[in-house]
């Protein structure tokens, strides 16, 4: 895997000044600079907030440079607006108030570029009685209704990590508001405001499910549906060695093809049961744990492999890059020493590709400054209103 040249992937040229936060605004403003854009990360002068990496180690901030602003100096509040000028996007991920309170909120940035977007990411939304609230992904899908549908029946709801709320129903959102108002922004010559919340995203993402609930084809009661473990037919056993495989033979030929390599369908007395009725459920689990249990996960993903019966094993986090069909497609890459997910999804034409690993806040200060035509960078760091690095 290169570094990204200049101008490469679907979205070179798309410039976009990102304040730092933690979580869904990073890793949306990761997803531009993967696919080309030329992302600027405006810094803190000194560390604050939740830190569970340092900067140069999280992958959340790989793929662009880093300034040090100090926000609460006039000065600096005027940098981030002479970025703005020449900008296509900003992402904040403040709560609701704070960006307006520091001078560089939607109304004072838009009058210096009519044509910016305006990216907001909370996790409540820029209005509603919880606005003011502080949250994590987890409190956020809790109440957007995605969280307790997920788990076993008769046991508590399963948090997903932060996967469904922060970068599902946060990130994703917010770049596809960024990139909508962007191309509507081209052709009318007016930016506007992306309100992303993750509550909205998380409710948006239940969108099957609930009409699934609506129709009667979904119950309250987690862990006793189609998709949430209740079927026997879609849920995950234990093998020999302790490890798992996954089944999802939800339609019938993909059950008729699991059933054939499980060897059910022989000699079974009684026989096996009807995999349409609810009440023979338990029992259909029953005989698929017990056969399971036979052979450990590599014999079962050798029978299984290249099959349509729908089933594949568990693979460890730290085992993903090592399996086959990642490899073949390059899925994982090894960059800067660093083991990641290559970008993603993958285009045609204009591919997108890493750039240089994540960085220390301040690293770039001076060199963006004066590439984004902000002349008085030494005036600038002698009032440390920006900080430079000294190894930057």
């Amino acid at each position: 895997m290169t570094e990204t040249p200049k101008g490469s992937g679907p979205l070179a040229g798309l410039r976009v000044v990102e304040i730092a936060g933690i979580g869904p605004g990073p890793f949306a403003a990761m997803l531009l600079a993967d696919l080309g854009a030329e992302v600027v990360r405006v810094d803190r002068t000194k560390a604050g907030g939740l830190v569970v990496l340092p900067q140069d180690r999280d992958l959340l901030a790989r793929g662009r440079p880093s300034i040090a602003v100090d926000l609460k100096q006039p000065a600096g509040v005027e940098v981030v607006l002479r970025l703005v000028e020449s900008a296509d996007v900003l992402i904040e991920g403040f709560r609701p108030g704070v960006a307006e309170r520091l001078g560089i909120g939607p109304d004072v940035c838009l009058e210096r570029n009519q044509r910016l977007v305006y990216g907001r990411m909370t996790g409540w939304g820029q209005d509603g009685p919880l606005a003011q609230s502080a949250g994590h992904d987890v409190n956020y899908i809790s109440v957007a209704g995605a969280l307790d549908p997920i788990g076993r029946a008769d046991g508590p709801p399963q948090i997903p990590m932060n996967l469904l709320g922060d970068f599902a129903g946060g990130s994703m959102y917010l770049v596809v508001g960024i990139l909508s108002a962007v191309l509507e922004a081209r052709s009318s010559g007016h930016g506007q405001v992306v309100d992303a919340a993750i509550v909205d995203g998380a409710a948006h993402l239940l969108t099957m499910i609930t009409n699934f609930q609506q129709v009667g084809a979904w119950n309250d009661a987690r862990g006793t549906n189609l998709l949430d473990s209740g079927a026997p037919f879609y849920d995950v056993y234990e093998t020999a060695d302790g490890r798992w495989m996954s089944v999802g033979a939800l339609e019938p030929q993909f059950y008729d093809e699991l059933v054939k390599l499980l060897e059910l369908d022989a000699g079974e007395a009684p026989p096996l049961p009807d995999r349409n009725d609810p009440s023979q459920w338990p029992r259909l689990r029953a005989l698929l744990a017990a056969r399971f249990a036979e052979r450990t996960q590599a014999e079962w993903a050798e029978v299984f492999d290249g099959t349509d019966a729908c089933v594949a094993p568990v693979v460890p986090m730290r085992e993903a890059p090592e399996h086959p069909h990642l490899v073949a497609r390059g899925t994982y890459v090894e960059h800067d020493d660093v083991v990641q997910a290559a970008p993603a999804p993958r285009f045609s034409r204009t591919p997108a590709s890493l750039g240089r690993g994540p960085v220390k806040p301040g690293t770039d200060t001076r060199s963006v400054l004066e590439a984004w035509g902000v002349a008085d960078a030494d005036a600038l760091l002698e009032a440390g209103a920006v900080v430079q690095r000294d190894d930057g």
